[in-house]
């Protein structure tokens, strides 16, 4: 049956007793059996209350099943002029744009308009036959409390190849996080999976049951006001939901003004995550060419920096020294 929210949530019967979760999930949910086991390996999915991401897992009758359903695929957004979109490049096959924090990127949960792809469609309405119909043009995703730099497919084959070359790491992403207390080493790597909470659904965590994960850090600066904070350069070699945020909090250095993953902590509030994608290195779609664009930090991040003592960053160093 269906929830509320559109979502299913049900009791396996006895005729799929044993069987696969991926397979279950398709009969019960409606949907392709490619569409199952996305929604199985995304953490959509949860058995008798817990996250199961294997699509080989095996059921038992009576097990409550609970199906996260994506957006309904004729949900089109509709272009929306009244959201601005800053632009940093354009061409027939790319754009790349500087994302405020609180805008969020494509229609979902919650999020039915008003969103950065709307305001895309305004500008190019030809976006709305690239991709996915509920998030067209989009290769990559930022959290909607992270500012900064990403980049949108403008043609079917640039999508295509854009989205090749995020998942075989060929495209590069640099961001500014400051993070609470004062970090051992000046420089290291988190590698660990992520995946979504049992717990906290909408949360990620560090999980065996995750997908691989690998964040590299740099210390560009410290201090001890009001108390210890690093601001960090931290450079992303997979690109998985909340990645920096947990893998910080992981290490016990997690981001200022995170709430969700333990950031919020008196005397410094910058209002969100102090997170922010500087730098975005991406081969060209059409003819392989690096492009590469830069961010300065927000005014609003750059005075809370101030407020601890560190002064502004150039973007163009932060691309410096992988």
């Amino acid at each position: 049956m269906s929830g509320a929210d559109g979502n299913v949530v049900d009791v396996v019967p006895d005729a799929l007793d044993g069987e696969r979760l991926d397979r279950a999930v398709a009969l019960m949910a409606g949907v392709s059996r490619s569409v199952a086991a996305r929604l199985v390996a995304d953490g959509r999915v949860r058995v008798a209350g817990r996250v199961v991401t294997a699509p080989a897992s095996r059921l038992s009758a009576g097990d409550e099943l609970a199906v996260e359903l994506p957006p309904p695929v004729d949900a089109r957004p509709t272009p929306d002029p009244s959201v601005v979109v800053d632009l940093v490049h354009v061409d027939d096959d790319l754009i790349i744009v500087d994302k405020p924090a609180g805008l969020v990127v494509h229609p979902g949960h919650g999020h039915t308009g008003g969103t950065l792809v709307h305001g895309l469609l305004a500008r190019f309405p030809e976006l709305a036959d690239v991709g996915e119909p509920h998030r067209p043009g989009i290769v990559h995703r930022l959290d909607r409390g992270t500012s900064g730099l990403l980049a949108v497919a403008r043609t079917a084959e640039a999508h295509r190849r854009l989205t090749d070359a995020f998942a075989q790491r060929r495209a590069g992403r640099i961001y500014l996080a400051l993070a609470w207390g004062a970090p051992e080493t000046e420089a290291g790597t988190v590698e660990a999976p992520v995946g979504r909470s049992n717990r906290h659904p909408t949360r990620m965590t560090v999980t065996t049951r995750g997908r691989d994960a690998v964040t590299h850090y740099r210390v560009l600066a410290r201090s001890d006001r009001p108390r210890p904070v690093a601001l960090l350069r931290c450079r992303l070699e997979t690109g998985r939901t909340h990645q920096i945020r947990v893998h910080l909090a992981a290490i016990g250095h997690p981001v200022v003004g995170d709430r969700d993953y333990g950031g919020a902590r008196p005397g410094l509030d910058p209002g969100r995550p102090f997170l922010h994608a500087a730098v975005l290195r991406v081969p060209h779609p059409r003819t392989g060419e690096t492009i590469e664009a830069v961010s300065p930090l927000p005014a609003e991040l750059v005075a809370v920096a101030a407020s601890c003592g560190i002064p502004p960053i150039d973007p163009r160093r932060l691309a410096a020294g992988d």
